[in-house]
C-alpha cells in the first residue's frame, strides 16, 4: 500500500479522524509534520502507548515528520481519570520519568534523513509561561460549555469524587501543545488513542480560534481484550515496556498466549508484517489452531520490537526449555528467573525427596499423588524423568544454585527455590 490512510484503515487503526478526506490529500501533498504525546504519569510506557510508536513509525515510513512530545509539564497534572483525582507526582519523580520515557520513545522513531524525527518537551513552553499570560492567551479560546461535555470530565462531575481545577484544566494545556507545535514546526496533524479524542480535538479547535487554520486529529482504537475489556495498569494487568517492570519473558508470554479471535488484529496493529503475510497467518491459525503460528510470529516481532533480537533469543529459548525442548543449564540466570516466576514457585529451606517437593509446589493434590506420578514415569526434575520414589536432589541439581523446575505430564510446571 501507498497510501497512510489506506495502510491505517486496513490495520483497524482509524477510530476517529476530523476529516479524513483532507487528510488524505495533506498526506498526499506531504509531508505533513504530525506529533503524538507521553505523558510520564508511570515510570514506563505500556502496551497502550506501543500502538501509538508503532503508528508513529508507519507514518514516518510514509514519508512525513513525527514531533515526539514528551509531558514534562502534563505529567505534573495528570489527564482525567473517570474515576477518581489523580494523585500528583513530586516534580523530581516526574523529571526523572521524562527521561525514562523519551528514551523508550527514541528507540521507535528513525532520527535520521529528510524524515528525521524530533523529540519535544511541553516544559520548555508552559514552565516560562505566567499564569496570566496562559488565562488571556490560551485560556480565553476555551468554552467552559464544551470543556465540560469531555467524557471523563462529564463522568467525574457527576461522581462522588468531582474534578478539581488542576485536571479540568489538563485539555488546555494539551491544547497549548498543538498550538505551539504548529507555530514552531508547522504540526498539522496530532495522533492519540480514542479515548483521548476530547483532548485531540481540543487543540484542533484552539489552532482554528488563534489561527485561523484547519489542521488534523486522528485517534486509534483501543485495544481489548476478547471480552471488550481493557488492559489496564494495575500491577497484574499492565503491559509495560520497561523490562525492570514487566521480564521480557513475561512480555514474550503475553504475546504468544494471545486469544486466536484477537491474533490477527494483534499482527496488523503491532507489527509491520505484509497484508499477504497476516492473512495467511490468520488462515493458519483457522486450519491448525494447536500450532499456534500466528502467536509465535506476534511474539517474535513485538519482542524483538521492544527488547532486542538477542533478547527474544533468550526468552524463546527459555520457553522451549522448559519443556524438554532445550538444555536449561544454558540459560542465563536472570532469563531462567523470569520464566520460573511465571510458575508456582516453593521456596524451601533445605532439599527434601522429590515427592516431597513436588506436593508442596501444589502441581499435585499430595505426598501420594507424588508417589504415584515418580512411580508412572511422570515426573521429571530439570526435564529429566525421576526413576527412584525416594530419590532426593543435591545441590549440584540446582539450576545456577538456586532453583528446580519440576514437571509432572507433559505441561504441568513449578519451580523449587532454594533460599539462600
Amino acid at each position: 500500500m501507498t497510501d497512510i490512510v489506506d495502510e491505517l484503515k486496513w490495520r483497524g487503526l482509524i477510530a476517529l479522524s476530523t476529516d479524513e478526506e483532507a487528510l488524505r490529500k495533506a498526506f498526499a501533498d506531504g509531508p505533513v509534520t504530525f506529533y503524538c504525546g507521553f505523558d510520564p504519569t508511570a515510570p514506563s510506557l505500556h502496551m497502550g502507548n506501543l500502538v501509538q510508536l508503532i503508528t508513529m513509525r508507519r507514518i514516518q515510513d510514509a514519508g512525513n515528520l513525527p514531533l515526539g512530545l514528551v509531558g514534562g509539564s502534563t505529567g505534573l497534572i495528570g489527564d482525567p481519570k473517570p474515576s477518581a483525582e489523580r494523585t500528583l507526582n513530586t516534580k523530581e519523580t516526574v523529571a526523572e520519568w521524562v527521561s525514562r520515557i523519551r528514551g523508550q520513545v527514541e528507540r521507535f522513531l528513525d532520527f535520521d534523513g529528510p524524515h528525521a524525527a524530533r523529540i519535544v518537551n511541553n516544559l520548555d513552553w508552559t514552565e516560562p509561561l505566567s499564569a496570566i499570560d496562559f488565562l488571556r492567551d490560551i485560556g480565553k479560546h476555551f468554552r467552559v460549555g464544551k470543556m465540560l461535555s469531555k467524557d471523563a470530565v462529564s463522568a467525574r462531575l457527576n461522581s462522588e469524587a468531582g474534578i478539581s481545577y488542576t485536571e479540568f484544566s489538563y485539555q488546555i494545556l494539551q491544547g497549548l501543545d498543538y498550538l505551539e507545535l504548529y507555530r514552531q514546526f508547522g504540526c498539522t496533524l496530532q495522533t492519540g488513542g480514542s479515548d483521548q479524542w476530547g483532548n485531540l480535538t481540543a487543540g484542533v479547535d484552539l489552532i482554528h480560534r488563534a489561527e485561523g487554520m484547519s489542521v488534523h486529529a486522528l485517534g486509534t482504537p483501543l485495544v481489548t481484550k476478547a471480552d471488550g475489556t481493557k488492559f489496564g495498569k494495575t500491577e497484574s494487568g499492565a503491559v509495560w515496556l520497561d523490562e525492570d517492570l514487566m521480564s521480557p519473558y513475561a512480555f514474550y508470554q503475553f504475546w504468544l498466549n494471545a486469544e486466536d479471535v484477537k491474533v490477527e488484529e494483534y499482527l496488523k496493529v503491532f507489527t509491520f508484517r505484509s497484508r499477504q503475510e497476516i492473512e495467511a497467518l490468520a488462515a493458519a491459525t483457522q486450519e491448525k489452531p494447536h500450532l499456534r503460528l500466528a502467536q509465535r510470529a506476534l511474539a517474535e516481532d513485538v519482542t524483538t520490537l521492544v527488547h532486542g533480537a538477542e533478547q527474544f533469543a533468550r526468552v524463546e529459548a527459555a520457553s522451549r526449555a522448559l519443556f524438554g525442548q532445550g538444555n536449561l543449564a544454558e540459560l542465563d540466570e536472570r532469563t531462567l528467573e523470569a520464566a520460573l516466576a511465571e510458575l508456582p514457585t516453593a521456596k524451601v529451606t533445605e532439599l527434601t525427596p522429590y515427592f516431597e517437593l513436588f506436593a508442596e509446589t501444589g502441581i499435585v493434590p499430595s505426598r501420594s499423588a507424588a508417589r504415584r506420578a515418580i512411580q508412572e514415569g511422570g515426573a521429571y526434575v530439570n526435564n529429566a524423568k525421576i526413576e527412584d520414589v525416594e530419590a532426593k536432589p543435591a545441590k549440584g541439581d540446582l539450576l545456577h544454585d538456586r532453583w528446580l523446575l519440576l514437571r509432572r505430564g507433559r505441561r504441568t510446571l513449578a519451580a523449587v527455590e532454594l533460599a539462600r
